[in-house]
């Protein structure tokens, strides 16, 4: 019966994040995540021994949000069932960014009609790379390369860790992905105290962004795709990003990658693809409904697969 509330949650919380997205009047975890993350920056991002402090404060951020949930979540199915469930469909809400990510996508193409600078403005909102130069081609790449890199971010690895780890771990992985959103850069303020996010981040994320690549080919039907991706997999300065990017790349026939600029420096990265041609509404319509059809099959899959994995265990 457990089982059963926890699959309905699921399956009722992504039909609810495909309606309305992440509303900005609730309340969300992740916000308290970057709150705490930021203090213990200021507080501990300083003097030496800075690489030890970064790790002490990941694996303690991490650690504790999966105790915290997982002891939520038992104290509750041990009260009533239904409160259980109702608990599992809030946090599986909150885990998931799929039409969020759609939106913003959306709102960059919207606000290029307005204006190359209207572009840049909304594209700030979904990367962590200047714009303040980007042309309208490099807008529109940057926006198609953050949808395939965030399905994979947003939407595959919490489902994945939801499957493996149950809800808390879904939002252990949440923790571990905002702690490299916001401190796993490799520069002179992140370079030691964020390389523990970093590295947890890319091992977190290392199965969950190759299934993201595999599905895209085969929700797209493209064999250039996973040409793509064996060619350009590894191209790029992420152990992971580039799977997912290539997959789109491969399925648009796109030019991915490039130099960007992070933080006032400059970031060079491994081209992928050959065509340079400038992205068009209709690649990000067609990129809205791979990331769409992606999502439903993964559903699925952690559905069985937790459906699986108890009749095994009786």
């Amino acid at each position: 019966m457990e089982l059963t509330i926890h699959i309905g949650a699921l399956v009722i919380a992504y039909m609810l994040d495909r309606l309305v997205g992440d509303p900005e009047w609730m309340p969300h975890p992740v916000v308290l995540f970057g709150k705490f993350i930021a203090w213990c920056d200021s507080r501990f991002n300083r003097g030496q021994h800075r690489f030890i402090k970064g790790m002490v404060v990941t694996i303690m951020a991490v650690v504790a949000v999966y105790c915290l949930f997982w002891c939520i979540s038992a104290w509750l199915y041990g009260l009533n069932l239904l409160a259980g469930g109702a608990f599992d469909l809030l946090v599986v809400f909150y885990g998931l960014a799929g039409t969020t990510l759609i939106k913003e996508g959306k709102a960059v193409f919207e606000k290029l009609e307005e204006g190359v600078v209207s572009g840049r403005r909304q594209l700030s909102r979904i990367v962590g790379r200047d714009t303040e130069h980007l042309s309208t081609h490099e807008i529109k790449t940057a926006t198609l390369e953050t949808m395939a890199e965030n399905l994979s971010d947003g939407v595959i690895a919490p489902l994945f860790w939801l499957g493996v780890a149950g809800i808390p771990g879904m939002m252990a992985y949440k923790m571990v992905n905002t702690l490299d959103s916001m401190i796993g850069y490799r520069n002179a303020k992140y370079e030691q105290f964020g390389k523990c996010a970093a590295r947890l981040d890319d091992a977190a994320n290392f199965i969950p962004a190759r299934i993201t690549a595999f599905l895209m080919g085969v929700c797209a039907m493209s064999v250039r795709s996973w040409h793509f991706v064996r060619r350009y997999g590894k191209a790029h300065t992420s152990p992971n990003a580039g799977y997912p990017e290539a997959a789109l790349a491969g399925i648009l026939d796109l030019r991915f990658g490039g130099n960007h600029i992070y933080f006032g420096q400059r970031v060079s990265k491994p081209v992928i693809g050959n065509n340079t041609r400038e992205p068009e509404k209709n690649d990000l319509i067609k990129t809205i409904k791979i990331n769409r059809t992606v999502e439903v099959v993964m559903l699925v899959l952690v559905v069985f697969g937790r459906l699986g994995f108890r009749l095994l265990a009786q």
